[in-house]
């Protein structure tokens, strides 16, 4: 089957379209309301969006003088063909049923169905959940191969997967000198930032050091020195702008010094500011934001916009093994086009940590182990 979405300023202009590029045995498969230009999302003109279909081979008519070939296998042919179209049919039917009904979403087959109820159980925005739908649903029309679950499971892996191709996941990353961790409390930036110091100290032989400005926290600054005192690495509290100074100047020969931010409660925008000043953000730094993969969406999208002011690179998101839903983690990805440096899963150090990529979140999204 040929599948094609149409657009028009109305549903009358969009059959016009319909019957002019697919003919009058086009059937309608979907159709619903959308809005396109404008301005910050006013003034947008409503249109009519209608994705329909037509069998460019058709079965030709048998005439009723005709009998029915005996060799077995034109026999054959004919019967499988006969079935492909009654199970056509019946997902037509099923699809003109539901929007007969005025239901906003598409009855799907069953393999896309489950994709759908997936996706949607993960917390996808339901954006990029139609998204995935209608690339599917164009496969299913125009594949002629195999179309069984785990086929049909493995083409959403493909679409979510081309989705989160043009971000900037950890292959792309060129770490500079100084890692700075940002992000709210109880997110993991401490132990996060000493497994990427262990790391960068036992397999790749670097000199690192550490730079905390979370003096709110005795606790905190006791446990980063901690770390610095196995790793026998120099340790300094920046308190201001000009201790932050003397500290990168007194750990100029470390190969890499990450880091440790407070972590507050960042809906307040004085805390951003405090950052800001106290922190030099330049060419030097790479400033990551951690997020719990525990949070939800509404509250990381909150965080991410209250430090958007600050020259973010990527993310990190933690707590992996806390959750089964990763949808809210797919959709900042998206919206924030960030991409992400590493997926954390636990609290041992260094080795509960992993560099994030397309596929790891794929994975995830699909049920596969952590």
């Amino acid at each position: 089957m040929k599948v094609k979405k149409f657009i028009a300023p109305s549903m009358n202009e969009a059959m016009k379209m319909v019957r002019a590029e697919l003919g009058r045995d086009a059937v309608i498969l979907h159709s619903k309301e959308t809005r396109t230009g404008g301005f910050f999302g006013l003034f947008a003109k409503k249109k009519i969006e209608v994705l329909a279909g037509v069998d460019p081979d058709p079965l030709p008519p048998r005439s009723p003088d005709v009998a029915a070939p005996t060799n077995g296998s034109l026999a054959a042919g004919w019967e499988k063909a006969n079935d492909l179209l009654a199970g056509e049919l019946q997902e037509m039917k099923a699809l003109v049923r539901q929007l007969a009904s005025g239901s906003p979403s598409l009855v799907f087959p069953p393999p896309l169905a489950e994709v759908e109820r997936r996706l949607v159980r993960q917390g996808m925005a339901e954006s990029y959940v139609r998204e995935v739908m209608d690339r599917l649903l164009e496969r299913w029309y125009t594949d002629k191969g195999e179309r069984s679950a785990a086929v049909v499971s493995e083409w959403a892996k493909e679409a979510v997967r081309d989705m989160l191709s043009s971000l900037p996941f950890a292959e792309a990353a060129r770490q500079k000198k100084y890692v700075i961790l940002l992000g709210p409390t109880g997110v993991g930036k401490t132990t996060t930032l000493a497994k990427m110091a262990g790391r960068a100290v036992l397999e790749q032989g670097k000199k690192v050091g550490f730079i905390t400005t979370d003096t709110y926290r005795i606790a905190a600054i006791d446990q980063l020195k901690t770390y610095a005192h196995i790793l026998h690495a120099p340790f300094a509290v920046c308190y201001n702008a000009d201790d932050f100074r003397a500290a990168k100047r007194n750990l100029a020969d470390c190969d890499l010094v990450f880091v440790d931010t407070a972590g507050r409660n960042f809906r307040n925008p004085k805390y951003v500011a405090e950052l800001q000043q106290t922190i030099e953000f330049d060419s030097e730094t790479e400033t990551l934001l951690m997020l719990a993969a525990t949070g939800k969406y509404d509250d990381m999208k909150a965080v991410y916009d209250r430090f958007s002011g600050l020259p973010l690179d990527r993310l990190i998101i933690t707590k992996l093994d806390e959750t089964d839903s990763y949808g809210a983690v797919f959709n900042l990805l998206l919206d924030s086009r960030l991409g992400a440096a590493y997926f954390t899963n636990g609290q041992n150090v260094p080795d509960d940590m992993m560099e994030a990529s397309a596929d790891r979140l794929v994975q995830l999204l699909f049920g596969a182990e952590r």
